[in-house]
């Protein structure tokens, strides 16, 4: 007879106490929906920044320029891929989404709408075509190693480059913080970074950070659906059982950014 574990389920109840229940809960999230769709219009009317800096990128076709990365759409979506120099692999959690984020369906749908796909590495070329031919990937991922592009875009922290810079806030900021650490930090960090051309000028229009990549983990998505969630640390209600979770059946690793 199998022992059933003792752990803090969801209490039992009959299905119309569920259905209220449900309905309560339907609310909020019609709430989260409309507040969602009130972002993305704020994002739409951000201001945009006239990028001026020549940055150039190796592809597998030789090098580019940033305006090479549009194709011949308008839109441009970057994925900040983690992959330092010294990495025989990038990030996993970068890969994650890339793998999920970045398929042939979705690039697909952003193309029909003028918007092209790319990821950006600090790593050699090199480094990246051999990951790119392992895992079958047939996305455009560029190498930045020759430019400060990841700098700029405070995705590479080198306290002897710059002052570090996490998520908008500054070292002042950040020294008040629990990712103070950050202040003497040098790496990667994810992120993604949206960009309009307007002819030959490319402009900055949008990027994000930390959780903000979870946009790309659509497993996420679905995991917060269920009764055990994500199974981190961070959430709520406490106790739910953490031995599902397994990172070495390659799926996503743990959360590292908890809710700020």
């Amino acid at each position: 007879m199998v022992k059933e574990k003792i752990v803090p389920l969801p209490d039992i109840a009959d299905r119309q106490t569920w259905l209220d229940e449900r309905r309560r809960l339907l609310i909020k999230e019609k709430e989260l929906t409309r507040l969602q769709d009130e972002c993305a219009a704020a994002r739409r009317e951000l201001p945009m920044v006239r990028l001026t800096e020549d940055y150039r990128f190796t592809g597998l076709d030789g090098a580019v320029s940033l305006l090479d990365l549009f194709g011949n759409h308008d839109q441009l979506i970057v994925q900040h891929f983690m992959f330092d120099p010294s990495w025989e692999d990038g990030c996993p959690s970068c890969t994650a989404m890339a793998q999920a984020g970045a398929t042939p369906q979705i690039r697909h749908q952003l193309d029909r709408r003028g918007t092209a796909f790319a990821a950006v590495s600090r790593a050699p070329l090199r480094q990246l075509a051999a990951v790119r031919e392992r895992r079958g990937w047939t996305f455009d991922w560029y190498s930045s190693f020759d430019s400060t592009f990841n700098l700029d875009f405070d995705v590479t922290l080198d306290p002897a480059a710059a002052p570090a810079r996490f998520n908008f806030s500054d070292a002042a900021e950040l020294a008040d913080t629990d990712l103070a650490r950050l202040l003497t930090y040098t790496g990667e960090q994810p992120g993604i970074s949206c960009f309009l051309r307007n002819g030959d000028e490319v402009f900055h229009t949008y990027s994000t950070y930390a959780r903000g990549g979870e946009v790309m983990m659509p497993a996420y998505r679905l995991l917060d659906l269920t009764a055990y969630g994500r199974q981190e640390p961070w959430e709520q209600p406490t106790g739910r059982p953490p031995e599902l979770f397994r990172s070495d059946r390659g799926v996503l690793t743990e959360q590292k950014f908890p809710p700020a």
